[in-house]
């Protein structure tokens, strides 16, 4: 997805994305711009998967 869509989709401004990707680690960045940017991907079919001993990361949830 692009960062112009995904700012059109969860009403983050394209720059605020592009410094929370830019940032090293866990992502920064006020509570709500979090939580939109984090329901928009959900409802794009990514999965978040928490720590499994290999570390955290993302899956993208199959076609039905």
């Amino acid at each position: 997805m692009e960062q112009s869509d995904l700012a059109a989709r969860s009403g983050v401004s394209v720059p605020t994305i592009r410094r929370m990707e830019a940032g090293d680690g866990a992502v920064k960045g006020h509570y709500e711009n979090v939580t939109a940017i984090i329901r928009e991907l959900e409802g794009a079919g990514v999965i978040f998967v928490a720590e499994n001993g290999e570390g955290p990361g993302v899956r993208l949830r199959k076609q039905r």
